[in-house]
């Protein structure tokens, strides 16, 4: 039952001095940081379209994701996490174990990012599981990471190899959290996105958001080991590349970045990071690729995109 499930988790959330009235009110109240602006993103995951429960994925799985996802975004615009406020909508039958496990992935992922959990609503229903969290973070006043920043000339890197995500990456989602903050403190960004729907796609819509194109070297994309073994399936018809820049849920970062800045991330990154610089900036709109011999043409932007209809 829900109250049962509320004493135990209001049990086990520690205390935080972020937290100037703690989860079990109606409301939680933030200490926001001083001097620095807060940072607001929200991510929803649905069984049957995020993820599907069973042996490969478990709840605890899904509640990592859940966190993951969101805190992503909040490395895409070089904020700090701080914390977060999570919903979910329970099926019915086991829901009670559903919902324990979802707290054990969100609670490590949490813990290991200095999160703070600062409250939620639980609901039962006869449908699948859903999990909605929003995360809160912070930045000082004028440095956040912003889409629209990109300028003409800047290079485009990413911070690690893309593709092929569905053999298990989509779950074990590492956000760049840390790697973020060390690249905002030594490097100048101009703009930044993270990978969530397709490497191309998501490029696509950073260089809308900034009134310019961008020139993708194919030979210069980082294509992860999970693309080549995906496109190495007798029943995959798209090549190692195609993978890359379309399959999405890599959750790197794509960064346009002043030249010098660039190759300095490339000689020297964070720990953990295989940045790769894979194309420029350049005035206009939308994409090229640029192959080996030097020719261009047009790039289409391809990946996932949540359909309905009117």
């Amino acid at each position: 039952m829900e109250t049962e499930f509320v004493d135990w988790l209001l049990r086990r959330i520690p205390a935080d001095v972020r937290l100037e009235v703690p989860p079990g009110d109606d409301a939680a109240v933030l200490r926001p940081p001083a001097g620095r602006r807060t940072v607001v993103t929200t991510d929803m995951l649905m069984e049957g379209v995020d993820f599907v429960l069973g042996p490969d994925c478990p709840p605890q799985a899904v509640g990592h994701k859940a966190l993951a996802v969101n805190l992503s975004d909040l490395a895409a615009m070089a904020a700090r996490p701080e914390a977060i406020v999570v919903a979910v909508a329970l099926p019915r039958h086991g829901g009670d174990a559903i919902a324990r496990g979802l707290h054990e992935g969100i609670a490590a992922l949490a813990a290991d990012h200095g999160v703070t959990l600062a409250g939620g609503d639980t609901n039962a229903w006869d449908g699948p599981l859903v999990v909605t969290i929003t995360a809160v973070g912070s930045v000082a006043a004028g440095v956040a990471w912003r889409r629209d920043g990109a300028r003409p000339d800047d290079l485009l890197v990413v911070t690690g190899p893309c593709g092929g995500s569905i053999l298990g990456r989509h779950l074990a989602v590492a956000p760049r959290c840390r790697e973020a903050l060390a690249i905002a403190a030594r490097h100048t960004v101009h703009a930044a996105i993270d990978v969530s729907d397709g490497l191309s796609l998501d490029l696509s819509r950073m260089m809308a958001a900034s009134g310019a194109a961008a020139v993708v070297d194919l030979a210069a994309v980082p294509i992860h080991p999970d693309a080549e073994r995906l496109a190495a399936r007798s029943d995959d018809r798209r090549s190692p590349l195609d993978h890359t820049l379309a399959d999405g849920e890599d959750f790197e970062l794509v960064l346009a970045m002043p030249p010098a800045d660039a190759r300095a991330l490339v000689a020297d990154p964070p720990p953990g990071l295989a940045p790769a610089i894979f194309g420029v900036v350049q005035a206009g709109s939308g994409l090229l690729a640029r192959a080996a011999d030097g020719t261009t043409r047009p790039l289409e932007p391809r990946g996932f995109i949540h359909a309905f209809d009117g």
